[in-house]
């Protein structure tokens, strides 16, 4: 294993990475992506492989759909690159959100089938409680975190209704979610303060926020009834920001994480305090890779989601050539 290597991170993408044709390419070029999406639809019992070579896109944005389907790609991509001989030693992993358990399945931590079942009940359940308690997200841009913190609480001090941060993605931008009163009060409150960036986002349920707490208790024993084992590479935690190391730690990780935020700038700035100075995005498009040149603008970035990417994609990183 060289220098190089061990210091390579990958990364796994989560909701908002999808879109129709994602991973064709990949499946029509790799025989070991193929058997993955072939695998996954019969597991599932439908066709997703072609819910992402050829939509329809409003069935592919389903919640319920988006995640297992973000899940076989990535995957799709990785056994692409393993097939090749091209897949180099990861020091440790991380995904946003959903893509934590792709990320987890990745590491050892659980097999693709026990994983795949996994996230389909994470967005049935997650569909679930948005159907029940339907709320809101909004992007906030070139604000500090403690600004929208305070807004936040504010606005749920006045509507005795919730609203929080759901993701720290990077310094200058962040995800609020909750009910849609507190959430259009704290988005009123922060352009009062001079909020310019403020853009609400086109989903029916608030990740990351207690209107997802009615189904934690069934995603829990959901999680309790998968086999999971410790991961064979460390896999740094969305509400943590640190290594995953034991199985508890994992069943833990996934049961909260429906409700805590994901704090992605503290994951990808501890990765890059461990030494790691090469992130490899594996999945559709490069939305972490972009936050992550905000985070550790040092480190270099490396996006596998397509056949081409796979083909031109070299192991050693360019800071040993």
């Amino acid at each position: 294993m060289s220098a190089a290597r061990a210091r390579s991170a990958f990364l796994f993408p989560g909701q908002g990475s999808q879109y129709v044709g994602m991973g064709r390419d990949v499946a029509q070029v790799y025989n070991a992506a193929a058997t993955l999406y072939r695998q996954a639809d019969e597991v599932l019992g439908y066709e997703l492989s072609n819910l992402c070579f050829n939509g329809p896109e409003e069935k592919l944005n389903d919640t319920i759909n988006t995640q297992p389907a973000l899940f076989v790609t990535s995957l799709a991509v990785l056994e692409a690159l393993n097939a090749l001989g091209k897949l180099p030693m990861a020091a440790m992993m991380a995904g946003h959100s959903m893509g934590e358990l792709t990320a987890l399945t990745a590491a050892g931590a659980m097999t693709f089938v026990e994983g795949l079942l996994l996230v389909r009940e994470r967005g049935r359940l997650m569909k679930l409680a948005g159907e029940r308690n339907p709320g809101g997200m909004a992007a906030v841009l070139k604000m500090e975190d403690e600004q929208v913190n305070r807004a936040c609480k504010q606005a749920r001090e006045e509507t005795a209704k919730p609203v929080q941060v759901a993701n720290y993605n990077s310094p200058g931008q962040i995800v609020i979610s909750g009910d849609r009163e507190a959430l259009d009060r704290a988005i009123a409150l922060l352009r009062e303060q001079g909020g310019r960036r403020i853009v609400p986002l086109a989903v029916s349920i608030a990740a990351h926020s207690p209107l997802m707490a009615p189904v934690v208790d069934e995603y829990r024993a959901a999680v309790e009834a998968t086999h999971i084992q410790a991961p064979r590479v460390p896999v740094v935690g969305n509400i943590s920001a640190r290594p995953l190391l034991t199985a508890d730690d994992v069943r833990d990780e996934l049961a909260g994480q429906l409700t805590w935020p994901v704090r992605w700038t503290a994951s990808v700035g501890w990765m890059a305090e461990q030494g790691v100075t090469r992130f490899v995005e594996l999945g559709p498009k490069d939305v972490l890779n972009k936050l992550v040149a905000r985070i550790a603008p040092d480190a270099e970035t490396v996006s596998v989601g397509d056949a081409a990417a796979v083909e031109s994609f070299d192991p050693v990183s360019l800071r040993e050539t």
